[in-house]
């Protein structure tokens, strides 16, 4: 497991327990995280497209958060669906939590309209900022983190036996 893989755990688990201990944090938490996290690792982005997809969540969220201002019934929904698929083939967001985010507001149907872009902004940069760190660490120390590897590279008795 990667230094990474290990910063999006830790992560997802303290959000986690953020938005459980404060309620006023509830939203914090969202699952399409973990597919933005598996996303941001899963190949090599450049920065300026790291900071586009977030950029383009947060306007989905957005997006999504008006549509359910003004109405939580079935075409909000759909305005809300197409608007976003339009947005993501405008500015070419090729990542598709993106149309996930925009969602949010209709399932937790917050007090306010800012609370969901607020909530993703907030997260997604705590994400970033993670694994900035994560990538700093595996430059400076490889990867995979020495007790893993230490743990690895040991034989078990029983593969000695064979």
């Amino acid at each position: 497991m990667t230094i990474k893989s290990v910063a999006i755990c830790v992560y997802i688990v303290l959000i986690y327990w953020i938005s459980l201990h404060f309620p006023i944090m509830h939203t914090l938490f969202f699952p399409t995280l973990g597919a933005f996290s598996l996303l941001f690792i899963s190949k090599p982005f450049k920065k300026e497209e790291v900071g586009r997809i977030a950029l383009g969540a947060v306007t989905a969220s957005l997006v999504g958060s008006i549509c359910m201002y003004f109405s939580t019934g079935v075409l909000s929904i759909l305005l809300n669906t197409v608007a976003v698929i339009w947005l993501i083939r405008k500015f070419r967001w090729n990542a598709p939590p993106i149309l996930a985010v925009s969602f949010i507001p209709f399932f937790t149907q917050p007090a306010t309209v800012w609370i969901t872009p607020l909530s993703v902004t907030v997260s997604l940069i705590g994400l970033l900022l993670f694994l900035y760190a994560a990538d700093r660490l595996e430059r400076k120390f490889g990867a995979t983190p020495r007790f893993i590897q230490r743990c690895t590279d040991q034989e078990s008795p029983e593969r000695a036996a064979m």
